[in-house]
């Protein structure tokens, strides 16, 4: 595995839309690989492929109780509310507070191409929205208040 090098505020790829995967490859298997290799090793809980340089739609997530990889992932609901502080990797030293949805469903594809819904509320809620967001060109600073230099 590789870790590969973050894209930061700035890049236009971060502004991006990411592309669908039509097809799970095993250049695909590889980015979620190398894609959890480099979150682990920024000490984040998610990465989307365009922070990697690469416009696909798949992400990676741990929010602590383990790693979950998607390709092509969407959100199908939303419920309830709740703001909280987030920073991002892409936009380094930065924090702000931000209102997100406090549950989520969303559905995608994992490594095998096998359909998923996970139900998530807390901070892998939160993460799979922030990540969702980057394969729309929506950093979480367009949404955050109260934004911070730590």
């Amino acid at each position: 595995m590789a870790v590969y090098k973050i894209i930061e505020v700035g890049n236009k790829i971060l502004r991006e839309h990411a592309k669908p995967v039509p097809k799970i490859t095993p250049n695909i298997l590889k980015l979620l690989d190398n894609m959890a290799e480099t979150m682990y090793s920024a000490k984040g809980v998610g990465m989307a492929a365009p922070q990697v340089g690469v416009l696909k739609r798949v992400i990676t997530v741990d929010a602590g109780d383990g790693l979950i990889g998607l390709i092509n992932p969407e959100i199908l609901k939303f419920e309830g509310q709740e703001t909280d502080s987030e920073g991002c990797l892409s936009v380094p030293g930065t924090i702000g507070d931000v209102v997100r949805a406090a549950e989520v469903e969303v559905r995608g594809l994992d490594r095998s191409g096998k359909e998923c819904i996970i139900r998530a509320g807390g901070l892998k809620a939160r993460a799979l929205q922030h990540e969702i967001d980057h394969l729309d060109g929506i950093l979480f600073i367009d949404r955050a208040r109260n934004i911070k230099k730590i």
